[in-house]
């Protein structure tokens, strides 16, 4: 665990800026039901945006669980949380590995979860964490920089077939195969270091008439990258049961998604929580015993306002759904 007394001695705190405008801010507090005496965990701390308002809404036997796998946001988020004392407790891990951080403190049941998905603006904006591909930096798109796998293996390393696997499935583009072999053409004369060497590359494997409607011809194929970089979606399988699992009975699950691989996979493993009967319906009663874990409260996912969609542009693909355990 990372507390924020020690975060608060490193330097580069000062030295850095990490702003993030929390999407659907309000969505989420409300969606949590949240009880002033209750314990919640947001897995995705980031710039402690979300977590700033949960710990507000707590008295003194409240407490939040704040986790994050980038360093640099534990640094910032907790000299954010700082005033709110002992009501906050920070680790640096992945959130699947929540029930880490839960044991490490005694606890084993929560009363909501929050998890905002995606790369922060942050992230986006650092030049240097290769993320994005409107600057010129070295291929990384690591979202804990302790993970050996970076952007600039993949490109490299993976066969032709895994590549156009990762943009296929990944980045949802349809020129993924030419991508792909343009990809391993180009690295058998020199190794792709930089963000702007794989823009040129992608731009070359698309043909012209296609690149002037859909936005930027990177888009799909960084995404599809970045996600494989971090095992984005394998982590988030791997956790929702689970986080259902650790609410106390009532307690609710909110899962901001920003684009339809994840909001697929929270919408369909959601729906199987509550509905888990593998009955043919033609049964007059349930014989198989799976039982509910709860209700899904979003029959359809929440939106951004129209209000919050001019105020922030990165807001566009967000979506929330919420679950709550019985």
């Amino acid at each position: 665990m990372i507390s924020p007394s020690i975060c608060l001695n490193w330097e580069l705190v000062y030295k850095m800026e990490f702003n993030h405008t929390s999407v659907l801010l309000n969505e989420c507090i409300e969606g949590l039901n949240i009880k002033p005496d209750g314990i919640y965990m947001d897995g995705t701390l980031g710039g402690a945006g979300h977590s700033s308002k949960i710990a507000s809404l707590l008295n003194e036997n409240g407490l939040l669980i704040g986790i994050d796998q980038d360093l640099e946001a534990i640094k910032v988020a907790s000299e954010r949380l700082e005033k709110f004392g002992k009501k906050i407790k920070i680790f640096h891990n992945n959130y699947v590995n929540y029930k880490e951080a839960l044991a490490d403190i005694y606890i084993n049941a929560v009363d909501g979860i929050l998890l905002d998905l995606g790369v922060s603006s942050y992230q986006l904006d650092n030049e240097e964490r290769g993320f994005s591909y409107r600057y010129d930096a070295p291929l990384d798109m690591r979202m804990n920089q302790d993970n050996p796998l970076t952007a600039k293996a993949i490109v490299n390393t993976y066969s032709e077939s895994e590549l156009f696997r990762v943009i296929r499935d990944y980045g949802e583009d349809k020129f993924a195969k030419n991508i792909a072999k343009h990809i391993v053409r180009y690295r058998s004369g020199k190794e792709i270091e930089t963000t702007f060497e794989l823009n040129e590359i992608i731009k070359a494997a698309i043909p012209a008439k296609m690149r002037k409607d859909g936005g930027h011809p990177s888009k799909r194929t960084f995404q599809a990258i970045r996600i494989e970089c971090n095992k984005e979606l394998d982590v988030l399988k791997d956790s929702i049961d689970s986080m259902i699992d650790s609410l106390n009975p009532g307690g609710r699950l909110c899962i901001i998604t920003f684009h339809s691989l994840e909001d697929r996979i929270v919408k369909n493993i959601f729906r199987t929580a509550a509905n888990p009967c593998t009955c043919p319906p033609s049964f007059p009663v349930c014989v198989c015993g799976k039982k509910s874990k709860g209700k899904v409260i979003t029959n359809k996912p929440i939106l951004p306002s129209e209000e919050e969609l001019l105020n922030n542009s990165r807001s566009k693909s967000a979506k929330l759904r919420i679950f709550e355990k019985i």
